[in-house]
């Protein structure tokens, strides 16, 4: 066996974690573990998996192959269902979502507070028009206000400008502020995404659901693949992990802390794939 050619594939699954070995050439399945899935902690059950994979009992007998040495995987594709349940469970993370020149009144005539979906719903002036001129100067002095006020009692921030797809300045400014005003554990900034970052409908509602769910999923998502990346490292594992997406692509595990939203239905797409490849 090359040192090229192999590729880790990890799958977390409501009652067992898979991990297979495949030659990238052939496609063969080279070798097979399964584990628990631990709820609780995803990652323990991952760590098990990639353990034991490497062991001479996972080897698959009609491979014709007599070891893997963790060195050679050049590849690692992670797939979980670990955004499709915090969301239907409604255990994402507490943040701060706040919405720039939205009309309160509007949203609470249509019933819209249920689908913001954030404990912390702050409403500030600013905004753009349809062409992307400045319907009013942000009011950065109740965005600061919104900061200071809710940055120890959340894990993330989202923020949604009225018709930010066409100029997203004012969401990029209370970003900035965002970064500038607060730390978490590890002295870093909380994370924070906007709107404009994962779609480019007009929709202003739906974009503002969207970017709430998004930052309610990076601090269980970000812990998951820091500690799959730590297990691999410690295994000798070296290789770039991925992450599969809905549409059963990959995606840079870099790229997928910041929109895990898109990881949404990761685990059934990487499924119909696979099927699809058998």
């Amino acid at each position: 066996m090359g040192t090229t050619d192999v590729a880790l594939g990890i799958d977390t699954g409501g009652t067992y974690t898979d991990a297979v070995l495949i030659d990238q050439v052939s496609g063969r399945v080279l070798a097979a573990a399964k584990s628990l899935t631990t709820h609780h902690d995803l990652s323990l059950g991952i760590g098990e998996a990639i353990r034991a994979i490497f062991k001479p009992e996972a080897l698959v007998t009609e491979c014709g192959v007599e070891s893997i040495q963790p060195r050679q995987v050049t590849l690692v594709g992670l797939s979980t269902t670990l955004a499709t349940n915090a969301i239907v469970e409604g255990q994402g993370s507490p943040i701060c979502l706040i919405l720039i020149g939205y009309d309160r009144e509007m949203i609470h005539r249509y019933r819209f507070e249920e689908a913001l979906v954030a404990p912390y719903v702050v409403y500030v002036q600013g905004g753009h028009t349809l062409d992307g001129e400045e319907r009013a100067p942000l009011d950065e002095r109740a965005v600061r206000e919104a900061i200071l006020t809710y940055r120890d009692r959340v894990a993330a921030f989202a923020v949604s400008g009225y018709f930010s797809v066409r100029n997203p300045a004012h969401e990029l400014r209370v970003k900035a502020m965002i970064e500038s005003l607060t730390e978490d554990s590890h002295g870093l900034p909380l994370p924070v995404t906007c709107s404009h970052e994962l779609t480019t409908r007009l929709d202003a509602v739906r974009r503002a659901t969207t970017v709430a769910l998004n930052a309610q999923l990076i601090p269980a998502l970000r812990g998951l693949i820091l500690a799959v990346r730590r297990m691999l490292d410690t295994e000798g594992v070296h290789a770039p992990l991925m992450v599969v997406k809905g549409d059963g692509s990959l995606v840079k595990a870099d790229w997928a802390l910041q929109r895990p939203i898109e990881t949404i239905l990761s685990g059934p797409a990487a499924s119909v794939v696979g099927a699809w490849h058998l």
